[in-house]
């Protein structure tokens, strides 16, 4: 996606050797003769960056009046000043103001390109350094080194690159978000910023607004989604839940890639990638008119699901190690150690929030531990219903229970409580399994039956059922 630049400048010569600079380069260019028509092209379509002439023909709005006016509606908008006739004085007004920079004409192309990149480069700095603020304890990767999270990260490289619509589905707290921002940030070296709009809104007028902005007696008063992520991505979360008043618009705008604000009449451009996510079935919710049909495949070019955290275990401890690490360290402390028991019983937990829930847990773990003396986290010191769902083997008294037994009778208790943990551990998948505890498939079933270890049916499977 290319970067808009505005040029505003009332001599056309200058606004035509500037553009054509700047399009052999690759940017994309509009002009404007005058000051209120150079406001006026921002809130048709937000740029990327302004090129600005200080004297402008009209004392009233001279360019000085102009930058003011830009950086009281859009403050996040780098300014490049240009002028014929500047002086230290100017160019320091204009910085006070809000200049990105200042270049005297006449100037030279390789010069002006620099500041250019470098004011598009500071914006996206600024942008992203912001997401981080945010997003502090969260990773921008996906961890885990499950057969599932392999071939996801395969996919997403493969995805990120093109300009197709995605539409990422899964439970919620599995992690859709964090794809759509992996795929956002693998697009393009210079991109726009990625904007997020959660769809679940009753009030349609509401989620317009949000989506597209509003004007008001002919002017903006409000920025859209669709306009913020000019050259980025658009997230579009619980697209089950538009209501069905605005799909209609949406199919429409998908289609023209433009759009009309609320309360305005003039059509308005923006070049966005659009990323979806649900965790509803999409096909009931069209099966019961809660999606549109055409919208749903407007949407779903390429679908990518997203596993719940209980069919992906092999991953419970990369993610567990990984989030403690992160939260003690932001708080100051050094992260704590999961015993092998307490690691078993993560990976036994069926999960309902899937790796949300997982990091609220690890949030847990590091406030609770951090006045221990040792750093090691045993069974006991997990939350009470993680504990509560672990199996017998790992929360019985071994010195009032297995230790008052003969041999045979304990090695067999311990033998039946193992296999149960296994089998709770990869969800009955009688395959994977064996393969972990190191016997033949066919040996573990008849240990199994020995062991008289009946899992429910709808628990026990064999690999690819």
């Amino acid at each position: 996606m290319k970067q808009d630049i505005l040029i505003i400048d009332d001599e056309a010569d200058i606004r035509n050797l500037i553009s054509g600079i700047l399009q052999d380069e690759g940017y994309d260019t509009r002009e404007a003769a005058d000051g209120l028509k150079g406001i006026e092209l921002i809130r048709d379509r937000m740029p990327g960056l302004v090129i600005l002439d200080i004297w402008l023909g009209d004392s009233r709005n001279d360019g000085i009046r102009i930058l003011e006016l830009i950086k009281q509606e859009t403050p996040d908008l780098p300014v490049l000043m240009i002028s014929g006739h500047g002086t230290v004085e100017t160019a320091v007004a204009a910085i006070k103001r809000g200049a990105y920079d200042f270049i005297e004409k006449p100037f030279k192309a390789e010069r002006l390109l620099i500041l250019v990149r470098r004011a598009l480069e500071a914006a996206s700095l600024r942008y992203e350094v912001n997401e981080l603020k945010q997003r502090s304890t969260e990773s921008l990767d996906i961890i885990g080194q499950s057969a599932f999270t392999s071939t996801l990260r395969q996919t997403i490289q493969k995805v990120a690159p093109t300009n197709s619509r995605v539409l990422i589905s899964g439970p919620a707290g599995s992690g859709k978000e964090l794809v759509a921002r992996l795929i956002h940030q693998g697009f393009r070296a210079e991109r726009g910023r990625m904007v997020v709009v959660n769809c679940a809104v009753d009030d349609p007028a509401t989620l317009e607004k949000e989506l597209y902005g509003e004007e008001k007696n002919g002017e903006r008063a409000s920025i859209g989604a669709f306009e913020q992520a000019h050259n980025g991505t658009l997230l579009l979360d619980e697209i089950t839940n538009i209501p069905m008043a605005c799909q209609s618009k949406l199919v429409r705008v998908l289609h023209e890639q433009s759009f009309t604000r609320v309360g305005g009449t003039r059509k308005v451009q923006a070049n966005v990638r659009v990323i979806a996510s649900s965790s509803a079935d999409c096909q009931n919710a069209i099966n019961q008119q809660q999606l549109r049909e055409d919208l749903y495949y407007r949407l779903s070019v390429i679908s990518l699901a997203i596993q719940p955290l209980a069919q992906r275990v092999e991953d419970i401890p990369y993610l567990a190690e990984h989030f403690l690490k992160v939260i003690a360290e932001s708080r100051g402390a050094l992260p704590p150690k999961l015993t092998n028991e307490a690691l078993s019983a993560l990976q036994v937990y069926p999960w309902p929030g899937n790796i949300r829930q997982l990091k609220n847990v690890a949030e847990w773990i590091v406030i609770m531990s951090e006045k221990e003396v040792s750093q090691e986290v045993t069974l006991n010191m997990l939350p009470v219903d993680i504990i509560s769902k672990s199996p017998v083997v790992m929360t019985i008294d071994k010195s009032n229970d297995i230790l008052n037994l003969p041999l045979r009778e304990a090695r067999e208790a311990f033998e039946r409580e193992y296999m149960l943990a296994q089998l709770a551990k990869f969800s009955g998948n009688i395959s994977q399994t064996a393969m972990f505890i190191g016997m033949e498939r066919s040996a573990l079933h008849r240990k199994l039956r020995l062991l008289s270890v009946h899992a429910p049916c709808s628990l026990v499977k064999e690999s690819g059922t």
